[in-house]
């Protein structure tokens, strides 16, 4: 490892969650079948919006997305995370940590941006249905997620820059299952004061502009929606924007919990498990949210289920 920063420590102990060995094999089981669950189920969901000619719209070309984004910030968090169950020295290297916060930092502030998206997207279905088509036309869709991942990657940039510029030349104990920000602040011997106030500022601007296009969004598609006389179709216009509306409030509340918090607020042991909903249980979760509660999904999928029969 160069020294040209001070830099000593050549990996980091990721301590996850500490217990006996038989403890350690049923965690390892069970996220793995929750890893599982998000394979297949994002998997299965971008395989059907892309084979299925109903769901060829914007609203579901973001949801790809989407799922996309879940199912890569997931794999970049599990595999290492069910290594470390049945590994002897939960370890991981300088450079690996480095990599693994960059790509979770992108995708995590992807998502956000694309469920801003996605609320931009049922604003203009709601509120302008006949330019809807004009307005989201697939250049402007492309673009509007091009942009997503632009930002996302802009961001994890900055703060992993910012962040491996530091000395670790103390403890290298991380009370985590993976390489997190705040934990690596504080394992640095050297100023951090700039980190954290790019942490507070523009990490926690990423997920403030997000909230207020959504916020933005909906105040708008509520206003709309009112002003519909028919119970029955204001309904089932809400219905539309119910699965992205539950996306946002689990995921978004969840990381502006974690990370917009002072420092002192900080707890190694309760963030960690506060950690796993982000990381893990929202991606299983939202493949089902949109599956569940949307008719378009249901019946495309009992389309291609009764053709593959009837191909049979």
């Amino acid at each position: 490892m160069p020294d040209g920063n001070g830099t000593t420590v050549t990996y980091f102990l990721l301590l996850g969650f500490a217990s006996s060995p038989p403890i350690q094999a049923v965690l390892f089981v069970v996220f793995l079948v929750l890893y599982s669950m998000v394979l297949l189920g994002n998997i299965g969901l971008m395989a059907l919006i892309r084979t299925s000619p109903q769901l060829q719209t914007p609203m579901y070309f973001f949801l790809s997305n989407l799922s996309l984004v879940d199912l890569c910030y997931c794999s970049v968090i599990v595999p290492k995370m069910l290594t470390n169950f049945l590994a002897e020295t939960k370890g991981i290297s300088y450079a690996g940590c480095g990599l693994q916060f960059y790509f979770f930092c992108t995708f995590a502030d992807t998502e956000s941006f694309i469920l801003a998206t996605m609320a931009y997207d049922r604003y203009v279905a709601i509120c302008n249905p006949l330019l809807y088509t004009v307005i989201m036309s697939p250049k402007v869709c492309i673009l509007l997620v091009a942009l997503a991942y632009l930002g996302g990657t802009l961001s994890a940039l900055v703060h992993t820059c910012f962040a491996f510029r530091l000395s670790f030349c103390g403890p290298n104990v991380i009370n985590h299952f993976f390489c997190d920000l705040p934990l690596l602040l504080k394992l640095s011997c050297s100023d951090t004061s700039l980190n954290e106030l790019l942490l507070y500022t523009y990490g926690s601007s990423v997920e403030i502009m997000s909230s207020v296009i959504i916020i933005i969004s909906y105040i708008l598609i509520v206003t709309s929606v009112l002003k519909i006389r028919s119970v029955a179709a204001r309904r089932k216009t809400f219905s539309t924007c119910a699965s992205h509306l539950t996306s946002v409030i689990i995921y978004e509340g969840t990381l502006l919990f974690i990370y917009s918090r002072p420092s002192s607020w900080y707890s190694p042991t309760s963030d960690k498990y506060i950690s796993i909903f982000y990381t893990i249980i929202i991606p299983v979760l939202n493949p089902l949210i949109y599956s569940l509660r949307n008719k378009d999904v249901k019946d495309a999928l009992w389309r291609t289920i009764d053709t593959k029969i009837v191909a049979h």
